[in-house]
């Protein structure tokens, strides 16, 4: 039995979630803290093709995500990060992502794709924004900027 009421916060949920584990990526990449790249414990050198890059991307669009702020464009361009990741490093080693080692980076971009299709969710600093745009003025607030 579906309960709509609970679909919206844990959309949002999922969404903080998903920007969370992407954005320890990112700081494990970038920074070598949280066990470091691929549990070395040290940081990807700056500049290096495709990892450090590939790091910038998941720290801040992972940020981005999990506060849901420029959600769309930012779970776009997480998504297509792993669409490469995937394609490039780990499905020329065999067909199936089971097989390859690519099932973190699918996951990932099918995930950031959802995100991105749908929205960030009640819970986030987008909806914050739109609320407040379209929250019309107060009474007093419209006299005082009529006197202004």
């Amino acid at each position: 039995m579906a309960s709509p009421r609970f679909a919206e916060p844990v959309w949002s949920l999922f969404r903080i979630v998903v920007g969370l584990l992407f954005l320890c990526h990112g700081l494990a990449t970038v920074f070598g803290v949280l066990g470091g790249s691929r549990g070395s414990g040290q940081a990807i050198e700056p500049g290096t093709w495709p990892n450090w890059y590939a790091g910038v991307i998941q720290l801040i669009c992972g940020a981005l995500v999990l506060a849901g702020l420029a959600t769309r464009p930012a779970a776009v361009l997480a998504s297509g990060s792993m669409a490469y990741a995937y394609f490039v490093v780990h499905q020329p080693q065999a067909l199936l992502p089971i097989e390859n080692g690519g099932v973190t980076p699918a996951l990932y971009a099918w995930a950031f794709l959802a995100i991105a299709v749908i929205g960030a969710g009640p819970w986030s600093a987008d909806a914050l924004i739109a609320r407040r745009r379209s929250a019309p003025l107060a009474p007093n607030s419209r006299s005082a900027a009529v006197r202004s």
